[in-house]
């Protein structure tokens, strides 16, 4: 499976309609009619282990997939292993969903996590073949589901919930497994499907598509497997038409992850497409060397044990040979695919003034939400830059260049005003918008510790759109006064400028650098050069006047323009105080507060 979480309500009410409908229009075939509850129950199973997962882990899930995807070889085993041990390719998409959303992730390591987890999902066909059809039922189903609705009475904490999850979870796909099993042994005694066998590459090309259609409908290639191997075990299909069939839900997986990905950003699309290529791949191979892989199945299947009627057990092997193949087929061209998804799903047209980050994907975990806000602001200050700078007539290559100071506000625009509100309506006022509505989603599922860092980032996007408020104010008499015949307003207004040309040349530094010591040097510095707008203590304005070098209406413009230009000073320094120190260092002690150690996970994927 690798759906979107937007389409979770919407699929699991679908399914639910279909049994019901099943149900009723069956009801004089109660055979049918179980194998159809047993479907729903498998389904039922899953969902109840993905959340028990998602709430067991807490931070491990989480921790792994960004600690070991740094290359392909890494990302690939990582998605395997994951998706083997919680039983849930999707639960391993949305994180990595999210993570792209939120730049924790690369795109080719992302790609390669899904090539893994096609593997782990071949575990649940294991997990069916070799125990869920050959267990007692009643012994061991029931207490697993008992045990699971009575330990959250006892044991409150999130942890312990998260087992009862998948306690009720596996228990209850046991179930959905034994219903299955008996619906297919009792609709044999009055209609034998097997009858229905196609030999050949007909046979083939007839099965796969059956198979992609079920998985279509059924929207789970792993409950899919599970019918196909207890029709198999029952004997009610033939084991060649049940290895198209399998290869078929592979293809049928293609379908949910195009849909997943229609509500996602331009990554969760690629990501989609990524999905389809392996996918369609490894079946093109499955199917043109299916009576090879079949002998190589005999063959492993004798060195591991398997019996030689064991099909159902076979059908596992065969389903897990082909999957890596595909990753071993696919994965050398990892790069040269990456770099043609990204030339798909190109936003057309202006996208500066949209948001860039604010993934609905991201909010599936308050880590990946959080780094998506602290992005979009990073992106909303980028835009607030360029206004700033073009509204004090400077320009930004100058302003973020090794360019003398002197030099900068020199090199000044030869055309007419630049018009601010304009811009804020374009560049700003959306992101900002869309920034609150997304935070306001975001901390409904997140921790107290990340609500503070969200207020503060709140605090800083605020800053950011006063900030350019203020320069607003200030635009109007800097043009005028910066191209006075006066040499002495002209002076003030210029001085100004430079104050705040330093200022964002100073940010831009303590933004691209990670050395903490040179980052409070050079917020100190800026601190202490804000207070040279204070022209009424320092006395600069009385000089002025006393001297008659200024008319008193200059006097009044540069006295309300310097506290505008204080007010920008300070309010810049504020947004970087939070934007690129205060919570640079919290997310850093907020990952050491982790309950997962470093050590502890690379202990975890050695064994």
């Amino acid at each position: 499976m690798f759906m979107h979480r937007l389409f979770r309500n919407f699929t699991a009410s679908i399914i639910v309609l279909f049994v019901l409908g099943a149900l009723f229009l069956l009801e004089n075939h109660p055979n049918i009619s179980t194998i159809f509850g047993g479907v729903a129950l498998f389904l039922i199973g899953m969902e109840y282990m993905e959340n028990g997962f998602k709430a067991f882990s807490g931070s491990l899930l989480e921790k792994i997939l960004e600690r070991f995807t740094n290359n392909t070889p890494k990302a690939i085993f990582t998605g395997f292993i994951v998706t083997a041990i919680i039983q849930s390719s999707s639960l391993v998409s949305i994180i990595v969903i999210s993570f792209l959303s939120a730049e924790l992730m690369g795109l080719t390591s992302a790609v390669g996590v899904i090539f893994g987890s096609n593997i782990g999902t071949t575990a649940t066909a294991w997990l069916v073949s070799a125990f869920g059809l050959k267990i007692k039922i009643s012994a061991y189903a029931m207490p697993m589901i008992v045990l699971g609705i009575f330990i959250p009475l006892f044991l409150k904490s999130g942890s312990w919930k998260g087992i009862a999850s998948i306690l009720i979870g596996l228990g209850i796909i046991f179930l959905g497994i034994g219903y299955m099993k008996e619906g297919f042994e009792t609709l044999k005694e009055g209609l034998d499907l097997a009858q229905y066998a196609i030999a050949g590459y007909t046979g083939i090309f007839v099965y796969v598509l059956i198979g992609a259609a079920a998985t279509v409908i059924i929207q789970s290639s792993s409950a899919t497997m599970a019918i196909i191997i207890t029709a198999l075990a029952t004997g009610q299909i033939e084991y060649a038409n049940a290895l198209a069939l399998a290869i078929g839900a592979n293809i049928g997986t293609t379908v949910t992850a195009a849909l997943g990905s229609l509500k996602s950003n331009e990554n969760g699309k690629r990501l989609a497409v990524a999905h389809f290529i392996f996918n369609l791949t490894t079946a093109v191979i499955a199917i043109l060397f299916i009576y090879q892989l079949a002998e190589l199945v005999d063959r492993l299947a004798v060195m591991l044990g398997i019996g030689v009627e064991n099909y159902a057990m076979k059908l596992s092997l065969f389903h897990t040979i082909f999957n890596v193949i595909g990753v071993l087929a696919v994965s050398p061209f990892i790069h040269p695919l990456v770099s043609f998804l990204n030339t798909l799903f190109i936003p057309k047209g202006a996208t500066k003034g949209k948001p860039k980050y604010l993934d609905d994907a991201a909010l599936a975990l308050p880590s990946t939400a959080l780094s998506a806000i602290v992005m979009e602001t990073k992106h909303l200050y980028e835009n607030a830059v360029d206004i700033i700078a073009h509204g004090l007539n400077l320009k930004k290559k100058n302003l973020l260049s090794s360019m003398d100071l002197d030099e900068v506000i020199e090199d000044v625009y030869t055309h007419g005003s630049f018009d601010i509100d304009e811009f804020y309506n374009h560049w700003i006022k959306g992101i900002y918008g869309e920034i609150i509505d997304f935070s306001t989603k975001a901390q409904a599922n997140m921790p107290t510790d990340y609500i503070e860092e969200l207020y503060k980032l709140k605090l800083a996007s605020r800053d950011i759109v006063e900030a350019i408020k203020d320069t607003k104010h200030l635009q109007k008499n800097l043009l005028i006064y910066t191209n006075s015949s006066n040499p002495y307003i002209r002076e003030q207004y210029n001085d100004i400028r430079k104050g705040l040309a330093e200022l964002l040349r100073t940010i831009n530094t303590i933004a691209t650098t990670e050395e903490e010591d040179v980052i409070m040097l050079l917020l100190s510095k800026a601190k202490v050069h804000a207070k040279r707008y204070d022209i009424v203590t320092n006395g600069t304005l009385d000089k002025l006047i006393r001297k008659g070098l200024i008319t008193k209406k200059m006097a009044t413009s540069l006295m309300n323009d310097s506290d505008y230009a204080y007010n920008i000073s300070q309010k810049l320094i504020a947004m970087a105080e939070i934007l690129f120190i205060d919570i640079r260092s919290d997310l850093k002690k907020l990952n050491e507060e982790m309950s997962v150690s470093d050590e502890e996970v690379e202990e975890l994927m050695k064994g």
